[in-house]
């Protein structure tokens, strides 16, 4: 197929990319760099069926027209977008153009030249579990934060183009999404930072008391099954989880990675107002539609992600 990837560069989008190519497909990427660097696709730039990069906006529409003008795309998987709870909270309007505005822009090239769109969304759009079983799909969702908000919006305008113009279009809902590639600075997920300040000696800081819990999904798992829901038509139409189906405190997740509970601190909470207490995913739909389930084991994921910290560390220094 031929196939355009928007946020390819970004850390989920690139192991996207990466299926994408080891499955034998035809790859575009779109990405304005705001939040991602090109060297994350630099090792498939020998591959010839890395078709292109293009560095452009999804808010750009004049862009978009080109683009899809241009090549005759089978499959969009959609990824770009203002991920950071915080800044929409400090900032609204840039997240609510990028990942709503951006994503209507592109849903309406993928109406045009009818292209299946597979839309990123986040487990931020929930509420708290409540059942032993986690969150599913039929569960309450709760805008905590813009970020949350902008999402729901561009999940509602991808469900509405399935039912109003039949395009064929899939939510995809990954829990906390860590490993290899992921920013180990204030933009990045809780474990790569976590590992970041064991491996440089510096506290494990920790938002509040810690009790919150999270359900942290491996990125190569992640992104099997992104890929999954867009080569399926069971999953049209759906709103589909990803997850690993167990829960760990930040706490016990802070030991788990430092093994030294002395390096572990508590500190204000910056957004309390938008944290999920208990993140569980119940990821049976996905089994059920997609015959997707994760591969990769918490421990093993945490060992996968420090080698690959230490490793470049070492070629930083180097």
């Amino acid at each position: 197929m031929k196939i355009l990837v928007t946020g390819g560069t970004g850390f989920i989008g690139r192991w996207v990319v990466k299926k994408l190519l080891q499955d034998q497909h035809q790859v575009w990427v779109l990405d304005n760099l705001s939040n991602s660097q090109i060297s994350n696709i630099a090792e498939f730039k020998q591959n010839p069926d890395l078709k292109g990069f293009i560095k452009g906006d999804i808010k750009d529409s004049k862009l978009l027209s080109e683009i899809f003008n241009n090549h005759r795309f089978d499959l969009c998987y959609h990824l770009a977008a203002s991920i950071n709870v915080q800044d929409s909270i400090d900032d609204p309007k840039t997240t609510f153009d990028n990942d709503t505005i951006g994503t209507f822009n592109l849903l309406e090239q993928c109406r045009t030249h009818f292209v299946k769109m597979v839309l990123m969304s986040t487990c931020m759009v929930y509420d708290c579990a409540v059942s032993k079983n986690g969150i599913s799909e039929k569960d309450p969702i709760k805008p905590a934060s813009p970020y949350a908000g902008s999402k729901i919006a561009a999940e509602n305008l991808v469900l509405s183009y399935y039912y109003a113009y039949d395009l064929p279009t899939v939510v995809v809902r990954p829990f906390n999404t860590y490993g290899p590639l992921q920013k180990t600075g204030g933009e990045g997920g809780v474990v790569a930072i976590f590992i970041n300040n064991k491996l440089d000696g510096k506290p494990l800081n920790i938002y509040g008391d810690g009790t919150q819990t999270r359900d942290l999904l491996y990125v190569e798992d992640c992104a099997d099954f992104v890929v999954a829901a867009g080569y399926s038509k069971n999953a049209d139409g759906h709103i589909i989880n990803a997850g690993t189906g167990r829960d760990i405190s930040i706490n016990d997740l802070a030991l788990l990675i430092a093994g030294d509970r002395s390096t572990i601190r508590h500190i204000e909470h910056i957004h309390p107002q938008s944290e999920i207490q208990k993140l569980l995913c119940d990821y049976s739909k996905a089994k059920r539609l997609l015959n997707w389930e994760p591969k990769i084991s918490l421990e093993e994921g945490i060992n996968k992600t420090e080698q690959w910290i230490k490793s470049n560390k070492m070629n930083s220094k180097g």
